[in-house]
Order: C-alpha cells, then structure tokens, then sequence
C-alpha cells in the first residue's frame, strides 16, 4: 500500500474586520444611489444612530463624512480610473461593488491613509457588505489603482487640454462635461476662471450661520462659540463661520430658531432685496418660493423691525411646514400659506417687495450636494423653464407700481438667469412687465467682484459663497 501525500492543513477561515466608519460611509452611498438621497440629508441620523449605539467617536464620525463626500464629489475622476483597472464595461459591475471600488479609490487618491491600510481596509469592507467572492475581485481591482498616485492617473485618463479642454477639465475635476460648458459659458474668461470654480466645487464647504435680526446677535453666536469655533462672516453683517467639526444644532440660539444655518449668499440675496430702494409704503413682503424657510426667516426678521408683514407661500405642505417652524417666533407678524405662486391666491398689485427664489438645477450648490452634478441631465433645463418664468411672471403682478421684485436662483446656468428675466420683460414667456432693473451691486455692500451689474452672480471661488444669482427690478406700470 503506497503512502499518500499530506494534505497540507487549510488556512482556518477568519471572519472580516468590521469597521463601523467604512460600512456607515457604504450605508450612505447606497442610499444615495439607490433611493436617490441626498447625503447631506442621509448622514446626519446615520451618524447621530451610530453615536447613540456606542463605540463609534468623533475620529470614526469624520473619518465616514469625509469618505462619503470625498467620494461623491471625485466620483467622475474615480469612475474613468476603475474603468481601466477592470476587465469588463464599468456599466456592467454590480453597483454595491462599485461603491466599495470608489471608497477604496478616494482612500487611495484623496486621502492621506496609507496604501496598504486603504485596500486591507476596503477589502475587509467587501467582505462584510459583497462576501468573500467578491472581495477578491475588489482587492485586485485596487491593487491596480494602488500602482500610480492621482497625478499619474489624470496623465492617463484626462484628454490633453489643447486637445479637448472641456472634457480635460471634466476627466480632472469630476464635472459631468455638460456642467463644465454651462459653468464656463456663466463665467466667461480663460482657463484659470473656470478651473478655480471647479477646484472650489470640489471642496468641503464652511458651515455658515445666520443670527436672525431682533432675535439673536453675531456677538451672541461668537461668545457661545468662543474664539477658536467661530469667525464672523466674510460680507453679511448677520453671519457667523463655524469651525471645522463645529455643531450647529449643539447652540441654544439654532435649537431655539433664533438663528440658524443659512449659506452667506442666501443671506445676501434677502438683504439685497430688503434695501432695496422703493418708491412709496413698505408694509408687506411676499416670499413667494418660501420653503424650506432660510430666506424667509430672514425677511421676516427684517420686516419685523420696520412693522412689514411678512407671507410666505410655499407649495408643497410638508415644506410649508418646514417654513412655519423657521418663522415661529419672529417677533412681527407674519403668514405662512401653502399655495402654488403660479395660482396666487392673494390679490394683484397688493405687494411692496417679492422675492421668487425659484426651483432649479441646483448647480450653484455643487459643493453641498455633490450628488447632484450625476443626477443632473441638459433636458432638466427644458423642466424648470416654463416653472421660473411662471413665478416671475406672477411675482411682477403681485407687486405694486413702484414696488421691487427679486428673482433669485442657486444656479449661475445662464438659461436659468439672465434668460429667464428678459424673456418675462420682453413678453416672450407671456404678457410682459413694465419694469426697470435696479443694480444689486451696491446692496451688496463690500462684496468684490460683482461683475457688470445689474444683475449679480455670486461664486464659490471668488465670494466663499454657493452660485448665486439675483436680479432685481421695479414695477414701473
């Protein structure tokens, strides 16, 4: 009988590693992808249930939130990299796969963890949420990646910029191509103009707030911040910057409602449209597109002090509500109605100043909701367009002669800009308004680089602000 060779004796199987920041940040993508969330309403109650549960601290809370808009906002420039490392249409890898790819990716290109630290981490992740089977094939995938840094790879998927500059720019700074034409065309100017937008699109914004006049101080907010929290804001004389990690729901005045989280260039609009000059009384304001309720809260705000009342129409009901629950409060008095501005219940002419801060593509807003720039299509304009020219056709006829109309929009898109107010001036989008621009330039009082009026368009790179535009005009028959 002739001996046998020894088996050699397998490798025990080792349960995965589970790492709550990474399987919270998978959490969050798959929402987003799947339910077409949006993070930066999905992450707050997965981090505030993971502190609840224990064992998850601040490092792990950052750690998660960096990963997920970290990934978000490189998705493009991480897409067309996976696209050469694996062996198949990028179309045709499982979408919870290409998650854990981009994770892995963004910790490889995006972050300073260390190489071996970022695939032994992204493949135990793929163990836990794909299985074994397949973590295997995330770990070669990244091992691909892994061979060259972010510079080499750009030099390998980006066009060269003589050749093809709008898709060199799209490739490097993960813009859909369609948003870097529309972004370039807004800003006009040579390259560094638009590659600084792109750059400041890509970055983590500051947490701004507001301290809403006659109920909360920016002396209030700085002094419960303390020096290192906060700084005040850059141009609205009612903002306040929060430091890096800072808790805005942590402060009494933003739990109370007498301040709240408001970007510096939705401040800006309001207050513009608040100064601006009139012709007669100013006793009643309309926030026509009022929810979620920031603007609003606001104007509120202001017209208290001056013994203005204040409606705020919004459509939809639960944002009425959320409108509602921003105003409760305000020391002057005030209305909230849910009502379609397109079908305005109120009468015509009875208004003394309107602000329209119209729906939109959002693109002004990239760096807050990076998610968006993937969902956005061309056609979306075709959607918003006869919408924006309605509520600023109606918006004209609420108003009285001599009264200001605001139109506002979180997008620069010149199709949704400029477009839209000469189209309802000029009677193509209906019956024209007899109106007369009022310049926005100097109700922006120290902000730089306004451009050549009278309209204004704020920027990210250029103001620290989301793309903001306003136009504002007086009804003159």
């Amino acid at each position: 009988m002739t001996d046998q060779p020894r088996r050699r004796p397998g490798k025990p199987y080792r349960r995965p590693k589970k790492d709550p920041a990474r399987i919270l940040a998978f959490e969050a993508l798959r929402a987003v992808d799947e339910r077409d969330a949006y993070a930066n309403l999905v992450l707050p109650p997965l981090l505030r249930k993971a502190r609840e549960g224990g064992d998850f601290d601040t490092r792990d809370a950052a750690l998660a939130t960096e990963l997920v808009y970290g990934t978000l906002r490189r998705q493009g420039t991480y897409d067309a990299i996976i696209a050469v490392c694996v062996d198949r249409p990028l179309r045709e890898v499982d979408p919870p796969v290409l998650d854990v790819l981009t994770l892995g990716a963004h910790q490889l290109l995006g972050t300073r963890i260390p190489t071996h630290a970022a695939v032994s981490a992204s493949v135990e992740l793929a163990r836990v949420v794909l299985g074994d089977g397949r973590a295997k094939f995330v770990n070669a995938v990244l091992r691909r990646i892994a061979a060259d840094d972010l510079d080499g790879w750009l030099e390998r998927v980006a066009p060269p910029y003589e050749e093809d500059p709008e898709e060199h720019l799209a490739v490097v700074h993960s813009h859909p191509r369609w948003i870097v034409s529309a972004l370039w065309d807004a800003l006009g100017g040579g390259p560094a103009g638009i590659e600084n937008l792109l750059e400041a699109d890509n970055e983590r914004p500051e947490v701004t707030l507001v301290a809403r006049p006659g109920r909360a101080t920016v002396d209030e907010l700085m002094e419960t911040l303390g020096e290192e929290g906060g700084l005040p804001g850059r141009w609205s004389p009612y903002a306040v910057r929060l430091a890096e990690g800072g808790e805005p729901g942590a402060l009494d005045a933003v739990r109370d409602g007498r301040a709240g989280v408001q970007d510096e260039g939705s401040q800006l609009v309001a207050l513009a449209l608040a100064n601006a000059p009139l012709d007669g009384p100013d006793a009643r304001w309309l926030d026509g597109c009022a929810g979620p309720g920031g603007k609003a809260a606001l104007l509120g705000a202001l017209a208290a002090q001056r013994g203005a009342a204040l409606l705020a129409a919004e459509q939809q009901p639960h944002r009425a509500r959320l409108v509602a629950r921003a105003l409760a409060g305000n020391p002057g008095p005030y209305q909230v109605v849910a009502a379609d501005s397109t079908r305005p219940p109120w009468r015509a002419a009875s208004f003394d100043r309107v602000l329209v801060d119209v729906p939109c593509t959002g693109l002004g807003a990239l760096r807050r909701r990076p998610e968006a720039r993937w969902r956005r299509r061309p056609e979306d304009l075709d959607g918003f367009a006869p919408l924006q020219r309605a509520l600023l056709r109606e918006a004209f006829g609420a108003v009285r002669v001599g009264g200001v109309v605001g139109y506002a929009t979180c997008s620069p898109h010149l199709a949704e800009t400029r477009a839209v107010v000469e189209d309802v001036l000029k009677g193509r989008a209906g019956p024209g308004a007899a109106a007369e621009w009022v310049d926005a330039r100097p109700l922006m009082v120290g902000v730089p680089e306004l451009g050549e009026g009278p309209d204004v368009q704020l920027w990210p790179h250029l103001h620290g602000t989301d793309a903001m535009y306003l136009a504002l005009l007086r009804r003159t028959a």
